[in-house]
């Protein structure tokens, strides 16, 4: 059964060695989850993921992202503040400012119908996950025995 596994992990291999490498800026972190899905799902999920225990701020979501990953998914400022007002946008979660009248941090929280969002998109994404971790287990194996 091995044998079959691998077989399509040393195709795509064999494949990628004719196309040329690039190599990774300093300092950048190699995301694995980019793309539409990304946006659309993974993201979604981390941030509810994130306030469904208690509010939290952007930057310190952007942190706890990073940490969680250990840097393999970076997210910027440019990424999780339309997230998160779209998601504000959808009900899924609520923002209040810390100071009101100063409009310092605002706090995110999660909502009834983000909770639902959340366990949808925890059991829609599984199988995803699941993938990727057999894929880069197989290709492990395949490079390094």
């Amino acid at each position: 059964m091995a044998e079959e596994l691998s077989k399509p992990v040393s195709e795509a291999v064999a494949r990628a060695r004719g196309r040329r490498k690039r190599a990774r800026p300093a300092g950048r972190s190699l995301d694995v989850f980019g793309g539409e899905l990304r946006r659309r799902d993974v993201f979604p999920l981390l941030v509810l993921h994130l306030v469904k225990d208690e509010p939290a701020y952007g930057n310190r979501m952007i942190e706890r992202i990073e940490a969680i990953t250990e840097g393999a998914i970076s997210v910027n400022p440019n990424t999780i503040y339309p997230l998160l007002r779209e998601l504000e946008e959808r009900g899924l979660i609520k923002g209040e400012w810390e100071h009101p009248d100063r409009r310092t941090r605002r706090f995110y929280a999660i909502t009834p119908a983000g909770r639902r969002e959340l366990e949808r998109l925890q059991a829609e994404l599984e199988p995803f996950f699941d993938g990727v971790i057999r894929s880069v287990t197989l290709l492990k194996r395949e490079l390094y025995g």
